[in-house]
């Protein structure tokens, strides 16, 4: 594995001015005998636009908020990505609306519109209420949409921050697999997701948009290694869903699982394409 990044100070001093001017209730960390509660999410906020295809922070974070989570992984983020996000840094934002701190995993990082500006970004985040001590930014087997003649190759945009929950450190890991019919790229993000986790000792999970339903054949070595926290609804399309393919998924021993479950979206036009899975989790060890 390569050596860990250091989280910029000036990104969690930004998330943390946050907590300190207000934030909303967390679920209950309180510790117990058997373990730590957590609540964790994942969501795919389609860049901050709606099914309507409206570009609305302002409600995402309320949705978000609503959510009460400790623990967030965000898909397709944009950060200085474009118009359609009024180049703005999503990530960054929301962790400080939220009052969390935040790790960014670009998948492209293209150089700025204009000289001297910043980089172009789009990838995946982990928002989290507890300090994130250590992060990298790990490749995985992808196939670019910048590319015209793409070929499968290592391209960084799998996430992994280290938190630390009431002593217990805890490996998240946020993921976007391949969206395309043909499987074969999932089946290799698959055997790099399964070769990075186990470099990794102690408590883990997984968040992420798979872009494949549960039983779905490439995902199949996942669950050999990790429990799926099933909400026991679809996630996909956010307006009347039809097929789960977000995620919250534990590794064996990490925690137990109290419940799951896929919120409605309160907002007009729902606040992605996607809705979010929620968990609640009992940490176990130290």
């Amino acid at each position: 594995m390569s050596p860990r990044r250091r989280i910029p100070q000036l990104v969690l001093t930004a998330a943390l001015l946050g907590t300190l001017i207000g934030s909303p209730p967390a679920a209950a960390t309180t510790a117990t005998g058997r373990g730590v509660p957590l609540r964790v999410a994942t969501y795919n906020i389609h860049a901050g636009a709606g099914m309507d295809n409206v570009f609305d922070l302002d409600r995402q974070a309320d949705e978000l908020r609503l959510l009460s989570a400790d623990v967030i992984g965000l898909q397709e983020v944009d950060r200085h990505w474009g118009v359609r996000s009024e180049w703005r840094d999503l990530a960054g934002e929301l962790a400080e609306r939220l009052g969390m701190y935040v790790f960014f995993a670009p998948i492209y990082s293209l150089d700025p519109a204009e000289p001297g500006g910043p980089r172009a970004e789009f990838g995946v985040s982990v928002l989290s209420r507890y300090r994130i001590v250590s992060a990298e930014n790990h490749e995985i087997t992808r196939l670019s949409t910048q590319d015209p003649n793409p070929v499968p190759a290592p391209a960084p945009g799998f996430a992994e921050a280290v938190v630390r929950v009431k002593g217990r450190p805890l490996h998240v890991y946020v993921t976007h697999l391949d969206y395309r019919p043909d499987p074969a790229v999932r089946t290799a993000q698959v055997a790099d997701t399964r070769r990075i986790m186990a470099e990794d000792r102690g408590a883990k999970i997984l968040l992420g948009d798979f872009n494949a339903e549960p039983a779905a054949p490439e995902l199949a070595p996942l669950w050999e290694g990790l429990t799926d926290a099933d909400p026991g609804a679809p996630t996909f399309p956010a307006r009347d869903p039809v097929k789960r393919i977000d995620y919250v998924a534990v590794a064996k021993g990490t925690a137990e699982v109290r419940r799951a479950w896929v919120p409605e979206s309160p907002a007009p036009g729902h606040a992605s394409d996607h809705r979010a899975v929620v968990a609640d989790l009992v940490v176990r060890g130290r």
